[in-house]
């Protein structure tokens, strides 16, 4: 039997629209029965603080689009980040890594992470997974 596929997805970013963006492929991905593997570091790891990715919104430069998003979202019943992170770990195919430095420099507590998250990693543990990753993207 062939190994699966697998996608490697580095979120840095704590903005609706890069996780939207982040999850979209992720859940793709998933859905395709894909192996998927995402790392949280530097703002992307707060979104994986309790409640966060309810507050997430769009960079300064963007700002003024924001509720204009988030009421088109809700109006096309699209899910939101963190719905779209827990159907995502529903397939099976979905890992989550929480970056241990960025945990340490922001003040981050494992007790303060969502569920969802499977490990606390360094830098070199994920470059391990995403080295025989067939796509690997930072986002």
């Amino acid at each position: 039997m062939p190994e699966k596929k697998k996608l490697a997805l580095i979120i840095h970013s704590g903005t609706i629209d890069k996780l939207l963006c982040a999850f979209t492929l992720g859940s793709t991905a998933a859905a395709m029965d894909m192996e998927v593997h995402l790392y949280f570091t530097f703002w992307g790891l707060n979104m994986l603080k309790k409640g966060a990715m309810e507050k997430a919104g769009l960079p300064a430069t963007y700002k003024q689009y924001e509720e204009m998003l988030k009421t088109k979202l809700k109006e096309m019943n699209y899910p939101t980040p963190y719905e779209m992170l827990k159907r995502m770990k529903a397939t099976g195919n979905v890992k989550i890594y929480a970056c241990s430095p960025t945990m340490e420099m922001f003040g981050v507590t494992k007790d303060t992470l969502i569920p969802e998250v499977d490990q606390i990693a360094g830098a070199a543990a994920f470059l391990d997974i995403a080295a025989d990753a067939d796509t690997t993207l930072l986002i």
